[in-house]
């Protein structure tokens, strides 16, 4: 029986893509090869590849408005340096409000001047900055809308004129928002879209070419667009079954019914963690994120008794980040309701215990 995976990344995948996927290693389109066999250049992958970038588009609403998809290797770690090779100018403001931003901020610095226009880091991370403001100079405004190790989330974007930059990485596809209001979006695969070996950044086209230096040409995003992410050969096995789960999430109805179901599994937990006497919530409740719950124990005493608990009900990935501690409950929308059911029920037998 499959465990309940609550593991922040990589991440859980649809029963059904990983079947597909699997069938696909051993014998992919009946061709009698596998899938990480054949030519990235063969005919059977470009339209795996075409069909990855238009699904992209399609599921954020960016078809036919000056937008590009492109899947890339290296991580969202190699965006934090991209982003600013390929965008930095002069100056740029960015949002600190955690380890992964904080991290953005630190490779943005050799290209310019680096305006931290406002930090959560004063309480450890555990809200969203409020109120800041960024200066209509600046190159663009860099934010990441969900800090996966703390566990919370942008509900709200500023309004500005500058271009807006913004990781995704851990709730991409998750929620509706107007992703028009962005300017460039990358998300690393796997957290809510695939395996880990690919990024999938969305470009709009009109904000590139403006910066006067040389950009290295695997790190050139234009390059990237006109090659069609083909500039060198693409992690053909991430990108097949990020496509596969887009598709997935497509034929559910797309982002508007996601969001409804991954509400409700957030709205299950984090009702429990504020009823049971015996947990905590570790941010601020206007800031939750709806993909990664945090919460600790309020007697310690009860660790290995929780512990032993959860384990045996076959949930797996609950420990929170070493540098949080606690627990951490990532719900991304391959986890079934279900499943916050089972957490939820071991929660409360912990409690009738005590």
């Amino acid at each position: 029986m499959k465990k309940h995976n609550f593991s922040a990344g990589p991440c859980i995948l649809p029963q059904e893509v990983l079947q597909k996927a699997s069938e696909a290693v051993l014998n992919f389109n009946d061709d009698n090869l596998s899938l990480i066999e054949i030519s990235h250049r063969s005919k059977s992958f470009v339209e795996v590849m075409e069909k990855a970038r238009s699904l992209a588009l399609e599921l954020l609403g960016l078809e036919n408005k000056g937008y590009k998809a492109v899947f890339l290797q290296g991580g969202a770690s190699l965006e934090f340096l991209m982003v600013a090779y390929n965008l930095l100018h002069k100056k740029a403001a960015y949002l600190n409000t955690g380890t992964w931003a904080n991290n953005a901020i630190k490779e943005a610095k050799a290209f310019g001047e680096v305006l931290e226009v406002g930090s959560s880091k004063d309480n450890h991370f555990n809200y969203i900055p409020k109120g800041y403001t960024i200066p209509e100079d600046a190159d663009y405004f860099h934010c990441t809308s969900n800090n996966t190790i703390v566990g919370t989330q942008m509900k709200a974007f500023p309004e500005t004129k500058v271009s807006i930059v913004c990781d995704m990485s851990s709730d991409i596809f998750s929620r509706q928002l107007d992703f028009e209001k962005f300017d460039l979006i990358y998300a690393g695969a796997q957290k809510n879209m695939g395996p880990a070996g690919t990024t999938l950044v969305i470009i709009k086209e009109e904000i590139l070419g403006k910066v006067e230096r040389e950009i290295p040409t695997m790190l050139d995003y234009q390059v990237h667009i006109a090659k069609e992410s083909m500039a060198n050969t693409p992690s053909v096995f991430a990108v097949y079954v990020s496509m596969l789960t887009m598709q997935w999430l497509k034929d559910l109805g797309g982002i508007k019914f996601i969001e409804e179901v991954n509400n409700k599994k957030a709205a299950l937990l984090y009702a429990e963690i504020d009823r049971n006497s015996l947990f905590t919530g570790i941010v601020a409740k206007e800031d939750r994120s709806t993909m990664n719950a945090t919460f600790t124990l309020t007697d310690v005493s009860l660790k290995e008794t929780f512990d032993t608990m959860w384990s045996a009900a076959g949930i797996n990935g609950l420990n929170g980040h070493r540098s949080v501690g606690g627990y951490r409950a990532s719900m991304y929308n391959a986890l079934p309701l279900y499943s916050v059911q089972v957490l939820v029920d071991i929660m409360q037998e912990l409690e009738a215990k005590k």
